[in-house]
């Protein structure tokens, strides 16, 4: 199997143009946050951020396959005291634009600096917005499931009749469980908070999120042979993630430092060679 890597130096609003109609599985990024990294993006302001993003999803809207996915890491800024409202501006736009805001995910920043501010405390988070282009679209929840966790050694050794079956909620709200689906089960499905920490060092970029972030949304939303798209590459670590799970991968980059770096050092193509998967007998003694 042939696993190709494109990078391109430009605008994204321009580059995406050579991309065909519904040709990616899933575009992962993060683009400049308002009035940030003014030295090498320019520093969008606040009140202009929607302005500048719609027609930048309007291309990846046309891009992304019927049923792919786009996962965008975004966090408001302070302006004058108070959180701006760029992102929910930005949330409503899109969802005018045709796109479907299917699920928000939180990222734990488990190592965030620490600091000091009068009406406020640190970051420690950050949004990861899910948009889709229709509700069925492609999602691999297997791939990203987590152990059970402790909490099972105390709670499902002493069953009671109710756990047995399938119990209402007691505030009428209509959702019901059986816990004794769970003794069998070793693994479970995650949250939609993942806790991760920052990685900067090394990257050559001031804002380079790390390698499992983009990596258990690949995971969750793209299979071996898919394409993903990176229209804010950075260091290009979506791209370098994308490679070494056997992913076709498209990136753009506005700065020719960040573009020259990536392309030194990532491969434009490798051959990867999977074994099919076989059913093996059962030897009895």
């Amino acid at each position: 199997m042939e696993v190709k890597t494109e990078i391109y130096l430009g605008d994204s609003k321009e580059i995406l143009k050579q991309i065909p109609d519904n040709s990616v599985n899933l575009i992962f990024t993060s683009p400049p946050y308002a009035d940030q990294r003014k030295s090498t993006y320019g520093g969008i302001k606040p009140h202009k951020y929607v302005e500048w993003f719609l027609p930048i999803s309007k291309e990846l809207f046309r891009t992304l396959k019927p049923s792919g996915t786009f996962v965008l890491n975004i966090k408001e800024k302070v302006v004058n005291g108070e959180r701006s409202t760029y992102v929910m501006e930005l949330i409503l736009a899109m969802r005018d634009q045709g796109w479907l805001w299917t699920e928000e995910f939180i990222w734990h920043k488990k190592n965030s600096f620490p600091g000091k501010w009068s009406n406020r405390f640190r970051d420690s988070w950050e949004r990861l917005l899910q948009f889709n282009k229709q509700k069925k679209f492609d999602m691999y929840q297997e791939e990203v499931m987590v152990p059970v966790g402790d909490w099972a050694k105390t709670r499902l050794k002493n069953l009671s009749e109710t756990d047995k079956i399938r119990d209402n909620a007691k505030n009428g709200s209509g959702f019901g469980k059986n816990v004794s689906n769970w003794l069998t089960r070793d693994k479970a499905y995650p949250t939609n908070v993942l806790h991760l920490a920052t990685e900067c060092n090394n990257k050559n970029h001031s804002a380079a999120f790390p390698e499992n972030l983009p990596e258990w949304f690949i995971k969750l939303f793209s299979k071996n042979g898919d394409t993903i798209l990176d229209p804010f590459m950075g260091s290009g670590t979506t791209n370098f993630v994308a490679q070494k799970m056997n992913r076709n991968s498209i990136g753009i980059e506005i700065v020719p430092e960040y573009y020259r770096v990536v392309k030194a050092k990532i491969e434009k193509t490798k051959y990867v060679l999977f074994e099919p998967k076989v059913k093996y007998e059962t030897i009895e003694d």
